[in-house]
């Protein structure tokens, strides 16, 4: 289940120009900035937590949201030993800068809160004479680091592009010969983030002790390792974009 929200006032020491996620144990809490002062919050939780969290007053869902971004939740202390002595290892960078903080929420907009079941899903063609699915109406996932919008726009993107090709041919807009060109070109595109989101939300939702090890091993030492961390961002702020 997720609860979704409008608009959330931030107190922060800078611009409010990043998008913020922590990964919990009921799921993840994302932040999308929308103005220097504004953000809007996707919490995916269980469906009785949803409830009882839309059911709350405005200030205690502030209180209880603030809690979960900021409180340290149990750790596993063979995994953190382990980690400590990863990170003293000499082939690692110790040029780590400054630890960010996500913004301080001070209040709720009105009461935009809504609480929606999660699913996914893909349909397995998008394609039919004369008419195409792009969007939600093709595909559901879970809202991870915002792949859903990204997926629609990368359709309407491909979409754009066959119907190019139509007009340039002199061919009917509707002809199936290049919606299937639109099918098969999104849904190679949509088929691995799709399966790539379903597993990363997996994988932060274990409490597994092995599972947690690698996990944290993993990002530890991606975060260390300045020579290959830097084109796998690029890359993926190109994919974001």
């Amino acid at each position: 289940m997720c609860t979704r929200t409008g608009y959330y006032g931030f107190q922060t020491s800078g611009k409010n120009d990043i998008a913020w996620q922590r990964f919990c144990r009921n799921g993840p809490i994302a932040y999308l900035p929308l103005t220097e002062k504004l953000s809007s919050l996707v919490w995916t939780t269980s469906t009785q937590e949803a409830q009882r969290l839309v059911a709350l007053p405005k200030e205690e869902f502030v209180d209880e949201l603030n809690r979960n971004m900021f409180t340290e939740e149990n750790q596993n202390d063979c995994v953190n030993k382990l980690l400590f002595s990863f990170s003293k290892m000499p082939f690692l960078s110790s040029d780590i800068r400054k630890a960010l903080l996500p913004p301080h929420v001070v209040g709720l907009q009105g009461d935009t809160r809504a609480a929606f079941p999660l699913g996914f899903g893909h349909s397995h063609t998008y394609a039919a004479p004369r008419c195409v699915l792009i969007g939600d109406a093709a595909h559901r996932i879970h809202p991870l680091g915002g792949q859903g919008v990204n997926l629609g726009w990368n359709d309407v993107m491909v979409l754009d592009q066959v119907l190019t090709r139509a007009v340039s041919d002199g061919a009917d807009l509707g002809a199936l010969t290049y919606l299937k060109d639109y099918d098969s070109e999104a849904q190679r595109h949509n088929l691995p983030v799709m399966v790539s989101c379903d597993w990363l939300n997996r994988l932060y939702r274990t409490n597994a002790a092995p599972v947690v090890m690698l996990r944290s091993l993993g990002l530890a030492a991606f975060n260390r390792l300045t020579p290959i961390k830097v084109p796998p961002v690029e890359i993926l702020a190109l994919f974001l974009t």
